[in-house]
């Protein structure tokens, strides 16, 4: 995999969180598909602009019911094959990076902010929530770095896993298992 720089990377996440205009009523359509993965059944989503959604340990339904009320879906398996071929290398320990565009349009600047930080935390490495704040210019921010990260529609491609409490633990983490995956994550990592 190819590692970008994080002026590359800060660049194509800006340019994929920018909404495209779409002719006057008409739906975005948005491609998904499904594969096996450690952490259970792991759910993807691709918009025009890029990858927009990563889901595990939720049905297919609540998947679907989390995206977009306005897109148009569609299961596709070409569409989101490079998603899945990058996900299986990361999961079979022969990757830890992502080279994918990004769709974050539907999150405040803040949080696409916290999100664009967050990728540069290299795997089997941590940071503390106050260390993402920092690194942003808002020293004071960890608690809404930590907001914005419980919203993360990308988990493992953004890796918001890599982020901890100060003290070392753990905390909290929205994807699948909850911390029994952000745990297995870290030791998939190298980090625990």
């Amino acid at each position: 995999m190819v590692i970008q720089s994080v002026d590359r990377i800060e660049s194509k996440a800006r340019l994929h969180s920018a909404k495209r205009s779409l002719p006057s009523g008409t739906p975005p359509l948005v491609r998904w598909s499904r594969m096996n993965s450690p952490l259970g059944q792991l759910f993807v989503a691709v918009s025009p602009q890029g990858l927009c959604a990563v889901a595990f340990g939720e049905k297919e339904n609540e998947f679907l019911s989390r995206l977009s009320r306005k897109a148009k879906f569609e299961k596709n398996d070409n569409a989101t094959a490079k998603v899945l071929a990058q996900l299986r290398e990361y999961f079979s320990g022969r990757s830890s990076s992502f080279d994918l565009p990004l769709d974050l349009s539907s999150l405040t600047p803040f949080q696409r902010e916290v999100l664009t930080v967050t990728r540069k935390i290299p795997a089997g490495k941590t940071w503390t929530y106050r260390q993402v704040a920092q690194e942003m210019g808002r020293p004071n921010s960890a608690r809404p770095v930590g907001q914005a990260l419980a919203r993360n529609p990308i988990p493992i491609v953004i890796p918001c896993h890599r982020v901890i409490a100060s003290d070392g633990s753990l905390r909290g983490y929205s994807g699948g298992s909850g911390l029994k995956a952000k745990r297995w994550l870290l030791r998939h990592e190298g980090a625990l």
